[in-house]
């Protein structure tokens, strides 16, 4: 990806940052100039990443393994980060099933993961962007599934839109410090768990043949417009939901 934003001088915190849509993130923040602070369950992964940047010579990285649906771990991720600049709450957890069947506990650590981490998480970089005076940009990896109801997907589901819900109230309660708070909301990300998941034609037709585009989402299409939300060539947006789902979420339903 080329570099199209600049980020020198910032320090941004990823979450979920191992795989997929986070490390791709990662990589593209460093290429920008940032230095990255990326958090991950999977010490494994963080270290694949520390890796693959070194080869380019300046790392500008800095990594924390911790179990997100603890709210402890969480706090002590991002108050390692140190000052924050950029907050990108990205991590989840898809555990999936009919309504009637899914258990408190698959319910509970949805909503750890999806929606308490994030509220963790913005407390403590709000608090350092607001305490230093930073003008920052915090944004949510929500889900088009936030907007329609999916089938076997009720945690999943109500947990991405409390996630947008809670945008809008970072956003309303940050805004007085010159904080924005944004959401992006994707369709099916062909990460490598994407490819996986939605690899029979006969599913993933039943999807396609909502989406006007044609297509799911490729990795890049939802880490361009974080960057963009994260930078200052947007410095009047806040609150937004930014649906990344080729046209899903304004023609069809999944009935």
């Amino acid at each position: 990806m080329a570099a199209t934003f600049d980020f020198t001088g910032k320090r941004a915190v990823v979450t979920g940052a191992g795989k997929g849509i986070g490390h791709d993130l990662v990589l593209a923040l460093h290429a920008c100039g940032a230095h990255v602070h990326a958090v991950s369950r999977t010490r494994a992964d963080l270290d694949a990443l520390r890796a693959e940047l070194a080869e380019a010579g300046d790392a500008r990285l800095t990594t924390f393994a911790a179990d997100l649906g603890n709210a402890e771990e969480v706090r002590a991720a991002l108050e390692a980060a140190g000052d924050i600049d950029l907050l990108v709450n990205n991590a989840a957890v898809a555990l999936n099933g009919p309504l009637l069947e899914m258990s408190v506990e698959s319910w509970d650590a949805t909503m750890a993961v999806n929606l308490r981490a994030c509220f963790v998480a913005t407390q403590v970089a709000g608090k350092s962007m607001r305490d230093r005076g930073v003008k920052g940009s915090i944004v949510n990896v929500s889900s088009q599934a936030s907007l329609v109801a999916t089938p076997e997907h009720a945690a999943y589901c109500a947990s991405k839109a409390g996630l947008d819900m809670l945008t809008k109230m970072s956003a309303l309660e940050l805004g007085p410090y010159g904080i924005r708070c944004n959401a992006v909301n994707p369709t099916v990300v062909l990460t490598a768990m994407g490819r996986a998941n939605w690899s029979d034609p006969a599913k993933a037709g039943r999807m396609l043949s909502k989406i006007p585009l044609g297509r799911f989402a490729e990795v890049d299409d939802v880490v361009r417009p974080i960057l963009f939300l994260l930078s200052g060539e947007c410095g009047m947006v806040t609150g937004s939901l930014l649906p990344i789902e080729g046209g899903f979420t304004s023609t069809a339903t999944l009935k």
